[in-house]
């Protein structure tokens, strides 16, 4: 391949870039959405009177335009290719020396200059635009087919000032660049994980439930007392491993697909639900007193598999933290535009400091030891605000409530 050939095989246009094939997409879309390069241009072509301004891409063989303002109607624009021999760009890049002339006819320098004639450029001024690391990225150009006092000291300085803005704000965009690619990246992975989690979540959830009927069958046949002693701690540590499971699964569930969604359906039987809950943590909590009273006087439109979620964790939650040989209540009404199911128990009372954080994922109590992941608060809060509504927390005289306030919803 001679080396017009190979010219002709590197050159690219705007064409190019449009498409998003150009060897220097990166720095030409970097440019081309740049605000503050957009502005500098501008103030160029005013302040000069000059009628075409660009940065370009200046290597040892390549000068493309990555952002221009041509009134002048060169044809140039972002992505389009021009041999480096044919610019004054290629003295610029070797000797990190700006070039300019106000007339090109009467320069002692650059009077018939070849390019300028080919071109018709009459007065022009290139700058280096080097990165914060002293490397060469490119030049700040300005054209035009008529003599300009580019040379003034003024302009000179303002076009040298507007060189290291730019030069400077390129390690600016491409350490954001790299800083959204990494978001992305993480984001990416955070959803690989969220969706690796639920999957373990539910084969980890057949074997649970599998094992609960095993111990189910179990309570059922003739064992000695040291075995009726072991039975009940094996059901309260599967119930426990259920729920953690469960927490987990609908945590990434909702990372997921945005939220935890609910079905509401009218008349839902919330106090068959609730009182079936009640129930599963009183088998796995043998030793703590469980009182329930629920009156819903009319129908309560919800969730009810969700809501009983919720309160399961509530009061899983307060039997954890409740005084030895305490009463946990749990008690739900109907007032006004909303029911409202409340959990009580007597124990510590939670500092204020963490009553801020309480509903947050991973926040756990003061006095944990270690069981859990800190979700069950979480999970019950969202579940509260998929319905429209929330979860209250008082702590009076050594009583800790936390109420779950659910608006009587249409189905």
């Amino acid at each position: 391949m001679d080396v017009e050939t190979n010219m002709r095989a590197i050159i690219q246009d705007h064409e190019a870039y449009l498409a998003g094939a150009h060897d220097f997409q990166s720095d030409i879309e970097m440019l081309a959405a740049s605000e503050t390069v957009g502005t500098l241009l501008e103030t160029v072509m005013l302040a000069t009177d000059m009628r075409f301004a660009a940065v370009a891409r200046v290597t040892t063989d390549r000068w493309v335009a990555c952002r221009t303002v041509d009134e002048v109607n060169f044809g140039l624009s972002e992505g389009d290719e021009i041999g480096i021999d044919q610019t004054f760009c290629q003295s610029v890049r070797e000797t990190s020396e700006k070039v300019m002339f106000n007339d090109v006819a009467t320069d002692d320098v650059y009077r018939n200059h070849p390019i300028a004639a080919q071109f018709g450029i009459v007065s022009y001024a290139s700058i280096p635009i080097f990165r914060s690391n002293g490397s060469f990225f490119g030049t700040l150009c300005a054209i035009d087919t008529e003599p300009r006092d580019v040379k003034h000291p003024r302009v000179v300085a303002m076009l040298e000032m507007f060189a290291d803005i730019i030069g400077r704000s390129l390690e600016t965009e491409e350490r954001l660049e790299a800083q959204e690619r990494l978001v992305e990246h993480e984001r990416q992975m955070a959803a690989v994980q969220e969706e690796f989690v639920a999957v373990l979540g539910h084969d980890l959830r057949n074997s649970v439930a599998a094992l609960n009927a095993g111990v189910r069958q179990l309570d059922k046949e003739p064992l000695s007392d040291k075995a009726r002693k072991i039975l009940p701690l094996m059901g309260s540590s599967i119930h426990r491993m259920s729920e953690l499971i469960d927490n987990i699964m609908l945590h990434a569930k909702s990372r997921l697909g945005g939220g935890i969604r609910i079905s509401a359906t009218p008349d839902a039987g919330l106090e068959d639900a609730l009182n079936h809950v009640v129930e599963e943590v009183r088998a796995a909590a043998p030793d703590h007193k469980i009182t329930v009273d629920l009156d819903f006087d009319r129908p309560v439109s919800c969730d009810a598999a969700r809501v009983a979620q919720a309160v399961s964790n509530l009061l899983s939650n307060a039997v954890h933290y409740a005084d030895d040989g305490s009463e946990v209540a749990v008690r739900g009404r109907v007032s006004g535009a909303e029911a409202v199911i409340s959990v009580a128990n007597r124990g510590t009372p939670i500092p204020e400091s963490l009553k801020q954080k309480l509903f947050q994922p991973y926040q756990r109590g003061d006095q944990t030891k270690g069981e859990g992941l800190g979700l069950g608060l979480h999970i019950a809060s969202s579940i509260a605000v998929a319905h429209g509504g929330r979860i209250d927390v008082t702590c009076d005289d050594g009583l800790t409530t936390f109420a779950f306030r659910l608006p009587l919803l249409a189905a």
